[in-house]
């Protein structure tokens, strides 16, 4: 497929945080952000939040309870899973 370039400006600090990204996946800044374009046009992004909304919809209560014994200090009894 043929390449185009594309100009942006941005702030350094966002410049940086697409390069050490990039390099972490093992792309280039080019190729990264081709990838973030492709998934937010193709929704893929939008699924991603909407499930994990999902997800903590239905398990809110399990959170809430653990935050809660967090803040209480209180230990797990045995067989139960400890806060992380």
């Amino acid at each position: 497929m043929a390449k185009t370039q594309l100009g942006a400006r941005v702030d350094e600090d966002v410049a940086e945080r697409a390069r050490e990204r990039a390099a972490d996946l093992g792309l280039s800044v080019g190729d990264y952000l081709a990838r973030l374009v492709r998934d937010d046009a193709g929704g893929l992004r939008a699924r991603a939040v909407d499930a994990a909304a999902r997800f903590l919809a239905e398990h809110q209560a399990v959170f809430d309870e653990a935050e809660a014994e967090a803040e209480d200090g209180r230990r797990p009894a045995a067989g139960e899973l400890a806060p992380p």
